[in-house]
């Protein structure tokens, strides 16, 4: 169900987006995080300004959104994103909690100026062995107290 300020929010993401072509030339996405009405985070794709191929637009709004809070966890909040979000910021969405996304413009929106997320969806669905990238187990373990057993007694 939409809110009275969902569309505010959204052009606001898709502005901070036209801002980043125009002002930086560079990709056309933003992003704003919110909860109960707050704007906690605004962002923009800064991938090639930062030389980080994880500064989408959605990760740096979680990241401010994180700092700003000194947490991550997000629950209950919402992100508005221009673009459909690719595998890598919707997980850490789910992992931060995030509560909703709102896109505006969708893979087959993109598809044509090759903005779209689609292509990481279809790789990851695929099985293990068919990737494009290859993912082998190497279990591999140090002497002494087990890693994610050492983990456990920290965290009880």
């Amino acid at each position: 169900m939409m809110s009275s300020n969902d569309e505010k929010y959204m052009l606001d993401s898709i502005r901070l987006a036209m801002g980043n072509i125009r002002e930086r030339r560079t990709w056309p996405f933003g992003a704003v995080l919110t909860r109960g009405g707050e704007v906690i985070a605004r962002a923009v794709n800064q991938v090639d300004a930062l030389c980080d191929p994880s500064a989408h637009a959605e990760m740096q709004a979680v990241r401010a959104a994180a700092k700003a809070l000194d947490s991550t966890d997000l629950s209950g909040t919402t992100v508005y994103a221009s673009g459909y979000p690719c595998p890598m910021c919707l997980t850490a969405m789910y992992l931060a909690g995030v509560e909703k996304v709102y896109y505006a413009y969708s893979n087959e929106d993109g598809a044509p100026y090759d903005l779209s997320a689609e292509k990481g969806y279809r790789e990851i669905a695929r099985p293990v062995a068919e990737r494009e990238m290859k993912l082998i187990s190497l279990p591999v373990r140090d002497e002494g107290e087990d890693l994610y057993e050492a983990w456990k007694k920290a965290t009880a």
